[in-house]
C-alpha cells in the first residue's frame, strides 16, 4: 500500500509510506452514513521530511489502483516526543483524517427553501453541488426513494444532512475518491457461511436476542385533527370573533423572501430558461424584457414543487408594467408550463400601449380586469386554502420493506380554494396602500393534484420589474363571510398593509381590520365562517392477532407490547403512526441478531474487493442456529502488513430487528389516552369512516340550525349529531 498526502504547498501528492510507525499499523473505521476515519502515525525518516499541515489531502491506496482512504487531516499533528537521535529531537505525529466530505463539511449550506417532494439523492447531490459545484462526481447517487419535506437546515454540516436523508430514506452515502455515492441498503450483499472454505469459525461472535413485537404504539407529532367550521354573526361593531378551538398550524413562517440581491439570479431558488435574453437582475429587481413570443420558453421557475396543503400565501410581487405585455405571472403548473395547463395565475395580454390583468384557472381566463396605468404598481397576490393539510403519507421503511416498497406514501385527496388579488397602488397617492384589493378570482378547484411547479414568470412578451417574491405560510385557516342576501366571499388574512381584511390572532380569535368606510368590519348579520382544523396528538395502537395466539401459553396472553415516540421519519398523522407501526411490527417478528466477523483481506468473501457499511451479509451458520440477513453497521480496517497489503478488517453487522436502520426515535415521558383504539394489521387504513368535511350549516334560526353533511350515510349506517365536540372517542 501507498500514503500520500498534499500538504497545499504547491508541490502536489508526497509518497509518505517509509515514514509509517511501524510500531502503531494504520487503522481505517468507516461507520454506516458517518465520515470515515483514518488514525496513523508517521516518524521523520529524511532530512526533508515535512510535517503535514491541517487541511492536508490524503490517499490511502492499494498498488492496483484500489483506495482504501481518501480524505483530510482535520486537525494539526499531534507531536509526541521519543528522545533525541542524531539531528536533533525526535517525535512521532500522530494524525487523523476524515473522508472526502469533509471537504463540503468546511462549507456553509447556503439559505434554501425546503426539499419538496425530492428523491433522497437527488436532495443529497444538489446540497453538494451547492457547496462544491462540479467537483465531485455524483454519478453513483441513486434517488433510492422520496423526501415529501426535508428542510436543509444551515446549522448542520452536509454529512449530518446526508445521515438524515439517508434514515429517512433508507440508504447509504459514501464520499471517497472524490466522488459521492447514494444507494439502498444491502444493494450488495456478501456471504458468510460454514460452506466457505476460507470460513474461521472462530472469528465469528454473533448475539441472538428476543425482538418479538405483535402490539406496537406509536406516537407522533401534533397533527390536525376536527374539521372546524366556526360561525358568527356581525352587529356592525364587533371586530374581533373568539374561535372555539385553537387551530393547527405549522407555525406561521416565511419560505421565500426574494429580493433580488446581485446581479444574477440566486441558483438555490431559481432556474431561469431565457433563449432571448429578456431576463436580467439588476438594481434589487428582476428586470423582463421581451420573450420568444412562445408560451413556456422564457420562465423563471422555483427551485422546488409547492404543495397544495393546509394555506400558503404567493406574493409573486409589486409588478410595474413598462410596455404592453403578454404572458402569465405567478403561475402553477401540474405538469408542463404552458397557459393551457395552468391551475391558476395571472394572465397579462397587451391592450394598445399598456396591458390587462385576469385570472387564468384550470387554463382559461376568468373574472373582473384590472387595466394597468404606466407607474402605478400591482401586487399580485395567490391565496390557497386546500382541505388537507399534507397531501401525501409519510413513508416508513422496515428491512422487507425496503426503499422503493415502504409503507404509506399514498396520495391524499383534496380541494383548493383559490384567491387571486391585485393590490393596485399609486405612488403619488399614499391612501391607496391601505385601498382593499381587487379579487380577481374566489372558488373552489375539485380534486387537484398534490405537488405544482411555481412558475414566477412565464413570459411571452413581458415588459416589467418585479422587486421581491415572498412565499408565506400563514395559520391554516380560511375566514369567509356573506352579507345578508349576497353570496359568500373569502375575507383575505395577512397583513393589512398588503391587502389583507382580517388576521388570526394566536389568542384563537379572528380580528378584523378598521377600513376607510368601515367596509371590512361585519356588517349586521353578515354571516361569518372560519374554517380550520383542530388539533391533536397523532397516535396509534396496532396488534398483530396471529403472534399474540402464538405466544399465548397458560397465564400469558401472548402480548409483546412497545410503546414508541418516533422523531424521524416524522409521523405527522395518525395514519402515518399506523403506517410506522406496520414498519416496527414487519421488523419485530423474531429473534434480533448483532455480530462481528473478523477477516482477513486475503479471504474477504467472493468477488469483493472490500467491503463497506450499508452493504448486507447473507449469514447461514447451521451449527450455531443462525439463518438471516443484516447489514452492515461499521468496518474497522487494521493496515498490518502495507509492502504486502495484508488488513485485518473486522466487520460489525447487525438487522432492523435489533435496531432498525430506518427509524429515530425520541425519548421522553408519554402519556397515552385511555380512549385509545387498538387495531389490528389488517384493519389499518380501514377501521375509520371517512371524515366529513363538507359538512355546512346551510340555516339557523333562533332554535334550530340545518346541517349538510356532505355525504349520504352508509348503507345501513348513520350521522349522529352531538352538543359537544367531546368524548368522540
Amino acid at each position: 500500500m501507498k500514503l500520500q498526502i498534499d500538504n497545499l504547498d504547491g508541490n502536489g501528492l508526497r509518497d509518505y509510506t517509509s515514514a509509517i510507525d511501524g510500531t502503531r499499523s494504520p487503522r481505517v473505521v468507516r461507520r454506516l452514513n458517518k465520515p470515515a476515519e483514518l488514525k496513523f502515525s508517521l516518524v521523520a525518516d529524511k532530512p526533508d521530511f515535512v510535517v503535514p499541515a491541517s487541511g492536508a489531502r490524503v490517499m490511502l491506496g492499494k498498488s492496483n489502483g484500489h483506495d482504501v482512504f481518501t480524505g483530510y487531516l482535520t486537525q494539526a499533528p499531534v507531536f509526541e516526543y521519543l528522545g533525541w537521535g542524531q539531528r536533533g529531537p525526535v517525535y512521532r505525529y500522530n494524525l487523523v483524517a476524515r473522508s472526502d466530505e469533509s471537504a463540503l463539511d468546511r462549507k456553509r449550506l447556503p439559505n434554501r427553501s425546503p426539499f419538496v417532494d425530492r428523491g433522497g439523492g437527488n436532495a443529497l447531490r444538489q446540497l453538494a453541488e451547492d457547496l462544491l459545484p462540479g467537483v465531485f462526481d455524483t454519478s453513483a447517487m441513486q434517488d433510492v426513494d422520496t423526501l415529501l419535506w426535508y428542510p436543509a437546515d444551515p446549522q448542520k454540516k452536509w454529512s449530518q444532512h446526508a445521515a438524515e436523508i439517508a434514515l429517512e430514506a433508507r440508504g447509504s452515502y459514501r464520499a471517497m475518491s472524490g466522488a459521492l455515492s447514494f444507494l439502498p441498503l444491502g444493494s450488495v450483499m456478501h456471504a458468510i457461511t460454514e460452506a466457505d472454505p476460507n470460513f474461521s469459525a472462530d472469528a465469528l461472535s454473533m448475539q441472538p436476542s428476543d425482538g418479538l413485537m405483535n402490539d406496537v404504539t406509536v406516537v407522533g407529532m401534533t397533527e390536525p385533527q376536527d374539521y372546524v367550521k366556526d360561525y358568527f354573526v356581525g352587529d356592525g361593531l364587533s371586530l374581533k370573533f373568539y374561535l372555539s378551538q385553537i387551530p393547527f398550524t405549522r407555525s406561521g413562517r416565511t419560505l421565500l423572501d426574494e429580493e433580488y440581491a446581485g446581479t444574477a439570479l440566486n441558483p438555490t431558488r431559481w432556474t431561469a430558461t431565457d433563449p432571448s435574453s429578456a431576463l436580467t437582475v439588476s438594481n434589487g429587481k428582476l428586470q423582463v424584457a421581451g420573450g420568444t413570443g412562445v408560451d413556456g420558453q422564457s420562465t423563471v421557475v422555483f427551485a422546488e414543487k409547492i404543495e397544495l396543503a393546509g394555506a400558503l400565501v404567493l406574493q409573486h410581487g409589486d409588478a410595474v408594467f413598462d410596455a404592453a405585455s403578454d404572458g402569465v405571472l405567478g403561475g402553477l403548473y401540474p405538469n408542463a408550463i404552458s397557459i393551457a395547463g395552468c391551475l391558476a395565475g395571472f394572465r397579462i395580454t397587451p391592450t394598445g400601449g399598456e396591458s390587462t390583468i385576469r385570472a387564468l384557472v384550470s387554463g382559461a381566463v376568468t373574472g373582473p380586469t384590472v387595466n394597468t396605468v404606466t407607474g402605478h404598481h400591482y401586487a399580485l397576490t395567490t391565496r390557497f386554502y386546500a382541505t388537507e393539510i399534507y397531501r401525501r403519507r409519510q413513508i416508513f421503511h422496515s428491512a422487507r420493506h425496503p426503499a422503493g416498497s415502504g409503507f404509506g406514501g399514498n396520495a391524499v385527496a383534496a380541494d383548493l380554494r383559490v384567491v387571486l388579488e391585485v393590490h393596485a397602488t399609486d405612488p403619488t397617492n399614499s391612501a391607496t396602500l391601505i385601498v382593499p384589493s381587487t379579487v380577481l378570482y374566489d372558488g373552489v378547484i375539485g380534486n387537484v393534484s398534490g405537488f405544482c411547479t411555481y412558475a414566477l414568470v412565464n413570459s411571452l412578451n413581458l415588459n416589467c420589474t418585479i422587486p421581491f417574491t415572498r412565499m408565506l405560510q400563514p395559520v391554516d385557516a380560511e375566514v369567509r363571510s356573506a352579507r345578508p342576501g349576497e353570496s359568500y366571499r373569502t375575507r383575505l388574512v395577512g397583513s393589512q398593509t398588503e391587502g389583507a381584511e382580517c388576521i388570526i390572532l394566536s389568542s384563537s380569535a379572528v380580528q378584523f381590520f378598521p377600513s376607510p368606510g368601515d367596509v371590512n368590519i361585519p356588517a349586521a348579520n353578515e354571516l361569518i365562517e372560519v374554517q380550520y382544523r383542530g388539533l391533536g396528538r397523532a397516535i396509534a395502537r396496532v396488534t398483530d392477532p396471529a403472534r399474540i395466539a402464538a405466544q399465548q401459553n397458560g397465564s400469558d396472553d401472548g402480548v409483546r407490547g412497545l410503546v414508541r415516540r418516533v422523531q424521524t421519519p416524522s409521523p405527522r398523522t395518525s395514519a402515518d403512526c399506523e403506517n410506522a407501526a406496520l414498519a416496527l411490527l414487519d421488523d419485530a417478528a423474531g429473534t434480533a441478531w448483532t455480530g462481528e466477523y473478523a477477516i482477513w483481506s486475503d479471504f474477504l468473501p467472493a468477488n469483493a474487493e472490500d467491503i463497506f457499511p450499508g452493504e448486507g451479509v447473507n449469514v447461514s451458520v447451521t451449527s450455531r442456529a443462525a439463518d438471516f440477513q443484516a447489514i452492515v453497521r461499521e468496518v474497522e480496517i487494521e493496515i498490518r502488513d502495507l509492502k504486502a497489503e495484508q488488513s485485518l478488517y473486522r466487520v460489525r453487522f447487525a438487522d432492523d430487528v435489533s435496531s432498525p436502520l430506518a427509524f429515530e426515535f425520541r425519548s421522553g415521558n408519554v402519556v397515552l389516552p385511555l380512549s385509545l383504539t387498538a387495531m389490528t394489521t389488517a384493519q389499518v387504513g380501514t377501521l375509520f369512516l371517512p371524515d366529513l368535511t363538507a359538512a355546512e350549516i346551510t340555516q339557523a334560526t333562533s332554535t334550530s340550525v340545518d346541517v349538510d353533511a356532505g355525504v349520504a350515510p352508509g348503507s345501513g349506517g348513520g350521522i349522529e349529531v352531538r352538543w359537544t365536540d367531546f368524548g368522540w372517542g
